[in-house]
């Protein structure tokens, strides 16, 4: 297991935020620092698991790309993931509902450009790198 205390019918939510023209990344970390701190307050015990907050580097990997040869992307410093683990959509639903979260949510909406649209997913698959016993055993059992 990958992400410790993830149940089997966990819900992943996936907010992708594009930055506004005159707000930098660090206004993006401090409000979504200040939003994850009373997530994990006041929630950690009503469904919520996890999360992280990735940056686009503006790295596109062309070996695993499909859609041509581009080198960067146009939205690298600008874009950023923000991925949540939780037992339930409904407890993920009735944290958003909490007065306390609320005014920190809109201080994030402010700086999105692309507006909001949070997406939830059923997990289908997590693990991890095997060690390096469980490589060869595994290298091994594919005849390599």
């Amino acid at each position: 297991m990958l992400i410790e205390g993830f149940p089997p019918d966990g819900v992943v939510t996936v907010n992708r935020v594009v930055l506004r023209p005159g707000y930098t990344v660090d206004d993006l970390e401090e409000r979504v620092a200040l939003l994850c701190e009373n997530v994990k307050t006041w929630h950690s015990e009503t469904g919520f698991v996890g999360g992280f907050v990735c940056l686009n580097s503006g790295m596109i990997s062309n070996e695993g790309s499909t859609v041509g040869q581009a080198v960067n992307s146009p939205l690298a410093g600008r874009e950023a993931l923000i991925v949540t683990f939780w037992k339930s959509f409904a407890e993920h639903e009735q944290s958003h509902r909490s007065p306390t979260f609320q005014p920190l949510f809109r201080s994030v909406l402010e700086l999105c450009e692309n507006g909001n649209e949070e997406i939830a997913y059923s997990m289908l698959w997590q693990g991890k790198a095997y060690g390096p016993e469980q490589a060869r055993l595994a290298r091994a059992a594919k005849g390599g």
